[in-house]
C-alpha cells in the first residue's frame, strides 16, 4: 500500500511540474502565459488575439493572456518563470537588460520581435488649463500604474521639462481603467497613458467627455534623448482617431515581444512564426498588428534576438 501511494503521489507531482512553465521548457503540451496590460490598453487586446492564434498555431499549445501592469511587470514575471511571453516598451526593456531604472540586476530576457511603436498620452480633463506638460505643476497628475512602462516614460517627461514627479504635482499611480474613471469623476487634473493608437480607454473617454484634450509633449522629446538615449522618437497624432479635432507631436517609444532566454528554440521559433503568419487574424483583433514587418522586427537592439526567432528571420531572408 505505502509502494502504491508513493507511486501515486510520483504521478500527481510529475503531471504538476508538466503543467507549469511548459513555455520555457518547449516540447508537447505548452501552456503559455501572455503577460499584457491593463484591460482598455492595446497590448491586452493583441495579447488575447495573440494567445488564440498560438494555441491554433502551434501543436498541443494552450495559451492565455493575462492581465499586468505592463512593461516592468511583465519583464519580472519573465525573468522569474511565471510568464512566458511579455509585451514591454523598448526603453524599460533596454533597462532590463542593462540592470539599469527599475532593475538591480540584468534580466534574463530574449526578444522576439519589434512590433509597433507606442504613443505617449497627455490627457488632460475637461476644464483643466494647461497647454504643455510644464503647466501641469500642482495638479493632481497619474503617472500609471507602479511597475509599468507608463510611469517609466512619465517621470521622464517631467523631469525633461524640469518638474519633480514626486513633489511638483501631486502624483497618483493609476491604470489606464482608473484614470479614465477618475478624469470622469473629477478626482484627477491629467493622466499620462503610453499605448498605441487607438487605445480603448481614450476612445471611451473622448467619447463621454469631447471637451478632453491631448497635450503635444514634443518639447521634452530632445532632453528625452539626451539623458536616455534613442529609444525615444517624435510622433504625430492625429487626434480625429479618437474624434478630437486637430493633431498633436508627442513622443514615442517601440514595443517589443520578449521571452525568457530559457524558452526552448523550437517554441521561440513557432512563437515568431504564428506571429507573422497569422497577420491578417491578429490586425482582425487590433489595428497596431498591421505594422508588422520581418525587417522591422529584427531591430530589438540591445535586446538580443532570441536564438529561435533569429533562425525564423534568416530562413525568411
Amino acid at each position: 500500500m505505502k509502494r502504491i501511494i508513493a507511486v501515486l503521489a510520483s504521478a500527481v507531482l510529475a503531471a504538476a511540474a508538466a503543467g507549469c512553465g511548459g513555455g520555457a521548457g518547449g516540447g508537447r503540451g505548452n501552456r503559455l502565459s501572455i503577460a499584457t496590460g491593463g484591460t482598455t490598453g492595446v497590448y491586452y487586446v493583441y495579447g488575447g488575439g495573440l494567445a488564440k492564434q498560438l494555441s491554433s498555431g502551434i501543436a498541443d499549445t494552450q495559451a492565455t493572456a493575462s492581465v499586468t501592469s505592463a512593461s516592468v511587470e511583465n519583464i519580472k514575471l519573465l525573468a522569474t518563470g511565471k510568464a512566458d511571453i511579455g509585451f514591454a516598451q523598448s526603453d524599460t526593456a533596454a533597462d532590463a537588460v542593462n540592470g539599469t531604472g527599475t532593475f538591480t540586476g540584468k534580466q534574463p530576457i530574449k526578444a522576439i520581435a519589434r512590433i509597433y511603436d507606442n504613443y505617449a498620452h497627455v490627457v488632460v480633463a475637461p476644464g483643466v488649463k494647461a497647454e504643455k506638460v510644464a503647466d501641469l505643476k500642482g495638479r493632481r497628475v497619474s503617472l500609471g500604474p507602479p511597475n509599468s512602462g507608463t510611469q517609466v516614460v512619465a517621470r521622464r517627461m517631467l523631469e525633461a521639462v524640469g518638474l519633480a514627479p514626486d513633489t511638483d504635482v501631486s502624483k497618483q499611480q493609476l491604470s489606464i481603467n482608473e484614470s479614465v474613471q477618475a478624469v470622469k469623476d473629477g478626482t484627477i487634473d491629467a493622466f499620462f497613458w503610453v499605448g498605441g493608437l487607438p487605445t480603448a480607454g481614450i476612445v471611451d473617454l473622448a467619447t463621454s467627455r469631447p471637451e478632453m484634450r491631448m497635450l503635444d509633449t514634443s518639447d521634452a522629446l530632445a532632453a528625452m534623448r539626451d539623458k536616455y538615449g534613442q529609444e525615444y522618437v517624435g510622433l504625430d497624432v492625429d487626434l480625429s482617431i479618437y474624434k478630437l479635432k486637430g493633431s498633436i507631436k508627442t513622443v514615442g517609444v517601440a514595443n517589443v515581444l520578449l521571452v525568457p532566454d530559457s524558452m526552448n528554440e523550437q517554441l521561440a521559433y513557432d512563437v515568431t512564426r504564428v506571429l507573422y503568419e497569422r497577420k491578417a487574424q491578429l490586425a482582425a483583433v487590433h489595428p497596431e498588428a498591421n505594422k508588422l514587418d520581418p525587417r522591422l522586427g529584427q531591430q530589438t537592439a540591445p535586446v538580443q534576438l532570441h536564438p529561435g526567432a533569429a533562425r525564423y528571420y534568416k530562413e525568411k531572408g
